[in-house]
């Protein structure tokens, strides 16, 4: 029950990233990659002194770290870049479809053999989510964009995947960050400084120091106890809370198709993952 409400926990601060980044970029307080890197730049210096604190140090080396950097920095740079022309809710099916698929792949190369439960669980979710984020047949998705979302995912789904192997989730996650923000600096820079607002470094600063900096620390530290498909299938939750979360803080409304699709989201979650009594452990 611990590593359950763990990874709620986990998943909820996933969502609030969402939250967050809907509050300064919608509003106009911030262009995106600004918003990018000086959310990284807050997760970076939250997770040393985390680190400085609890460890006396910040080790900056370590198995497996040029890849999480390298995905870290996909993740989010192509994150931001992929919404300057793309809808949220078709670059979400992207982003997530992509992340399944990784992860997936991920488990089987691995020797992971996952149970016919947890294969048609994750059909289940991700046809929940499609139900729920479909923005209609007028939809033109752009191809450069549709690319930079699905390099997003696959960023994020590889991050994952190397968190697994995480000895001390705190040092991994900050070296991890603060690496990539000189390297996310300059993506910035290249592309053009534009207007923020102090609500927008707010929303930020939170965003990194917080919801991403202490969320990832936190996701490294429950990923080596999951299966790589259930850590997969259990990201497919975070648009929903994300929704809910639009809600009850930003007025976005809601409609009883959204009540429908977030069930069978979270019935093909719980399907992924109760039935075996290891479900939650490494297979």
């Amino acid at each position: 029950m611990r590593l359950l409400a763990l990874t709620v926990v986990v998943m909820v601060a996933f969502a609030a990233n969402s939250v967050f980044g809907r509050m300064a970029l919608v509003n106009g307080d911030m262009d995106a990659m600004g918003y990018s890197t000086i959310r990284m730049a807050a997760g970076g210096a939250m997770l040393a002194l985390l680190c400085m604190l609890s460890r006396g140090s910040v080790a900056l080396g370590g198995e497996g770290r040029v890849t999480g950097v390298l995905s870290l920095l996909l993740y989010m740079a192509a994150f931001s870049l992929s919404y300057v022309g793309i809808d949220t809710g078709i670059g979400a099916l992207i982003l997530f479809g992509c992340v399944q698929i990784t992860m997936f792949a991920g488990a089987l190369i691995s020797g992971e053999r996952p149970p016919f439960t947890r294969w048609a669980g994750a059909a289940m979710a991700f046809g929940g989510l499609a139900w729920l984020l479909w923005p209609g047949s007028a939809v033109q998705v752009s191809v450069f964009h549709g690319l930079l979302m699905a390099a997003s995912g696959i960023g994020w789904g590889i991050y994952s995947l190397i968190g697994r192997k995480a000895k001390d989730a705190l040092q991994n996650t900050g070296a991890n960050f603060i690496l990539a923000t000189p390297a996310i600096l300059i993506v910035w820079l290249l592309v053009g400084v534009g207007e923020m607002t102090k609500q927008g470094v707010i929303l930020a600063v939170l965003s990194g120091a917080i919801t991403s900096g202490m969320g990832y620390a936190l996701w490294y530290a429950v990923l080596p106890k999951l299966s790589a498909t259930t850590a997969s299938v259990a990201q497919l939750t975070v648009p929903v809370i994300a929704t809910l979360g639009g809600w009850l803080f930003l007025s976005e409304a809601v409609s009883w198709s959204f009540a429908m699709a977030s069930a069978i989201v979270l019935g093909g979650v719980a399907l992924s993952v109760v039935p075996r009594q290891r479900g939650l452990s490494r297979s």
